[in-house]
């Protein structure tokens, strides 16, 4: 597992430096999280992922900098902003990521369709766990 997470680490850090050469490897994670779900307040991201507002804040700053990242007034909430991906960011991610989904067909393309459900199955009940959605079931 150590292995495992050592090298989605470095992953991340390599498609981070690919979408800009200066953004940070958690700074990706929130570009996932913005393609994946739409715009979002801060404190919303700041509690999705489990940080303080003045983490993300120094985040979501560092990205807007890039021109990765832009800020609208949210609709629901005029006092409060919408971060989204902005149009260079949504390009540069979706080329990143295109890629590494690509390169991950070819490498279980000689798997089984079973044997790539049950991983995906088992990643999700991970993330899950992690995430503290699911309960954990007494140890043997």
């Amino acid at each position: 597992m150590t292995v495992f997470l050592r090298r989605a680490r470095a992953s991340s850090g390599e498609m981070a430096r690919e979408v800009h050469p200066d953004l940070e490897p958690a700074a990706y994670g929130l570009l996932v999280r913005l393609e994946d779900a739409g715009p979002q307040r801060a404190t919303d991201l700041a509690a999705y992922f489990g940080v303080g507002k003045a983490t993300m804040s120094r985040q979501l700053s560092a990205l807007e900098r890039l021109g990765l990242v832009s800020r609208t007034r949210d609709p629901a909430d005029g006092r409060a902003s919408l971060v989204e991906l902005a149009e260079v960011g949504r390009t540069r991610f979706t080329r990143v990521r295109s890629a590494r989904r690509a390169e991950y067909r070819r490498k279980l393309a000689a798997w089984e369709r079973g044997e790539i459900a049950e991983l995906a199955r088992l990643l999700h009940r991970l993330n899950s766990l992690a995430g503290g959605e699911e309960e954990r079931a007494p140890l043997p």
